[in-house]
């Protein structure tokens, strides 16, 4: 049984709160992170840039939210936004508002008792790479137990460079809840670094690393083991979230398609024109220089010379509006 956390994140219920995008801790070559993220001061939620605490609650209504993962970046580095933000969460959404954080610190007990305290329900620790194998007796472990005594859930998540028995361990221990392994992934933000050593991706993928999966035969088996597969993270989380906004988003004409996207008609007709042509009000909507629309109309009247030209839009639902594709239809 997957974790609370995970599971709503399958669903795409789990917004993305990036607190912070600096971590002073050590420079991975493997940070996903772009250069919009990498050392900046600006907080996300999902893609939208958030200047008031109104930004973060009305993203979260756009979503239907299920619960929020706190990530960065480092969040323990900024704990006074990272626990305000929590608490916000908390007293908008109720204690059911799923939380989880991922750091790569421990961060010491009086981080946890804060991190508690306003909120946070699980926190995934991302030990530095260098020191796997070799955790035990140490603060890495130590943190764990912590974590416990003050009322958090601790776990593991770590990128799947290589298997390390030693987080089973941990989890035999009852140390931790649980480990979740990411497949390994190239990412504009990595991309070189990776190359340099000497990661390659596999064949067919856009952002996979070849090898990762080898790391099931020695963790996969363990029941408290979770491997995300980089096809999962897209097929299911990404597109599960778009599908979630794209049904509070869309207009009476958007089409919702399968990956989660609005797909709707463009045109530089005026909206007397359309009024002339008897189209009901609630097909179209009038914006500074254009018109949008019904694609399946916009198609019709093109045909039929009614509409000179136009052209079918398919766009993401999130808050950048990032276009797919533009279909011309003339």
């Amino acid at each position: 049984m997957i974790s609370k956390g995970c599971e709503q994140c399958a669903k795409g219920g789990k917004m993305v709160l990036f607190v912070y995008g600096y971590c002073d801790q050590r420079d991975c070559f493997y940070c996903p992170l772009g250069e919009n993220r990498k050392n900046v001061t600006q907080t996300y939620a999902n893609e939208r840039p958030v200047e008031s605490d109104e930004d973060i609650i009305a993203e979260a209504n756009l979503m239907d939210a299920l619960g929020t993962s706190i990530t960065g970046g480092e969040p323990q580095e900024v704990m006074e936004k990272t626990c305000r933000y929590l608490r916000l969460l908390k007293d908008e959404f109720g204690e059911d508002h799923h939380t989880h954080l991922y750091t790569g610190i421990t961060g010491g007990r009086e981080n946890m008792r804060r991190l508690s305290e306003a909120g946070l329900d699980e926190i995934r620790f991302h030990p530095p790479y260098e020191q796997w194998g070799d955790l035990h007796g140490t603060e890495w472990e130590e943190i764990l137990y912590i974590a416990r005594e003050e009322g958090l859930t601790p776990a593991f998540e770590i990128p799947g460079i290589r298997a390390e028995e030693e987080f089973l361990e941990f989890l035999d221990e009852g140390a931790a809840d649980f480990c979740n392994i990411n497949e390994f992934e190239m990412s504009d933000g990595n991309y070189r670094r990776m190359q340099e050593e000497g990661f390659e991706l596999k064949d067919g993928h856009m952002s996979a690393v070849e090898g990762s999966h080898d790391i099931l035969e020695t963790m996969g088996d363990h029941e408290k083991v979770y491997f995300c597969t980089s096809v999962f993270k897209d097929a299911a989380q990404h597109r599960s979230r778009l599908k979630r906004m794209a049904r509070n988003l869309r207009r009476e004409f958007d089409e919702v398609t399968d990956d989660g996207t609005l797909v709707y008609g463009k045109t530089w007709e005026t909206e007397e024109r359309l009024a002339d042509l008897g189209v009901p009000e609630e097909f179209y909507t009038v914006k500074s220089d254009h018109v949008e629309l019904a694609w399946w109309l916009l198609e019709e009247m093109v045909e039929e010379g009614d509409v000179e030209e136009g052209e079918i839009v398919e766009q993401y639902p999130t808050y950048d509006g990032t276009v797919v594709e533009r279909t011309p239809v003339a």
